[in-house]
């Protein structure tokens, strides 16, 4: 789960306590980019944990089907960022999650992006 945004009244007492409130994109000085694919990262992650439980499997299953062992699927399920996107891809798959489910993870709203797409000659 992605924690919540900070409310107004709490953002107001950690400012006047001396703290700085911001995004991770800020904290992190991620680019646009670099946080649009952490954000896609994160949703497919979050696909994998539904498909997985609604499948009724546990990690060690989920590890059995995709031939790798059951702390790789913790690594996948908490983000880990040595974790490759094919390896993601691939327990989503092994998860049953349908292709409607797996694109939808990857059509949702991407935070803090105001773009909806490019165009093939604007990939860098």
């Amino acid at each position: 789960m992605r924690p919540a945004p900070v409310k107004p009244a709490k953002a107001r007492k950690l400012a006047a306590a001396g703290w700085r409130v911001g995004t991770a994109r800020e904290f992190l000085g991620l680019s646009e980019d670099e946080a649009r694919l952490v954000s896609i990262r994160l949703a497919l992650v979050d696909a994998i944990r539904k498909a997985r439980a609604r499948s009724g499997l546990s990690q060690v299953a989920l590890a059995e089907r995709m031939s790798s062992s059951q702390s790789r699927v913790a690594k996948i399920e908490a983000g880990d960022p040595s974790v490759s996107l094919d390896l993601i891809i691939r327990a989503l798959i092994a998860s049953d999650a349908s292709d409607l489910e797996i694109g939808a993870a990857l059509g949702t709203k991407i935070r803090g992006s105001g773009r909806s797409s490019r165009k093939a000659g604007d990939l860098k």
